[in-house]
């Protein structure tokens, strides 16, 4: 009798205890491990798309690098000067009696945007007398020609001498370097 405990102890019970903690244990382990490797592949993919969108950005920023070493020399070009070439240049397209600069000067106190901004700016103020559609043409050659260029002010009178002309008053803000 005292053998029939024995044995069914060490012979059943034990080994039945002992397999069913390794079978835990490994069902554990594995449960683990799968875990582990579905956290794994998440940071993997997660890495992936973002290797990805590095890569496209990075594509994008060379594909524009150009643009932005020209802005850098507009913006270091001297704008009074800049300006004053440009507008030369433009009028030797347009017809003389249609487009007429007649003042340049540059403003002393900064307003409008360039005020309110921590960008460095200044202000410019020109006077130009001419057609509608031919100042209008030569507004969009300056601001093609210098993307600096931000309109703050535009005001239009008839001209006292010429019925035909008008006579436009506009202030630019030149962001700067």
């Amino acid at each position: 009798m005292f053998y029939r405990q024995s044995i069914a102890l060490f012979g059943i019970v034990l080994p039945l205890l002992v397999a069913v903690i390794v079978v835990g244990a490994a069902f554990y382990v594995a449960n683990g491990m799968k875990t582990d490797f579905e956290d794994k592949q998440k940071k993997f993919t997660n890495y992936e798309q973002s290797r990805i969108g590095a890569l496209g950005v990075e594509a994008e920023v060379s594909r524009k690098r150009q643009h932005v070493d020209l802005w850098k020399a507009k913006l270091a070009e001297e704008t009074k000067s800049a300006l004053s070439a440009n507008l030369r240049k433009i009028q030797e397209t347009l017809p003389g009696k249609e487009f007429q600069p007649t003042a340049f000067d540059a403003v002393s106190s900064s307003g409008g945007f360039g005020a309110v901004s921590a960008q460095k700016s200044s202000q410019i103020r020109l006077g130009l007398r001419g057609t509608f559609r031919t100042v209008q043409r030569a507004f969009l050659e300056l601001e093609t020609r210098m993307p600096q260029l931000q309109l703050t002010e535009l005001k239009m009178d008839p001209s006292m001498s010429q019925t035909s002309l008008l006579n436009f008053d506009v202030t630019y803000t030149a962001w700067e370097n």
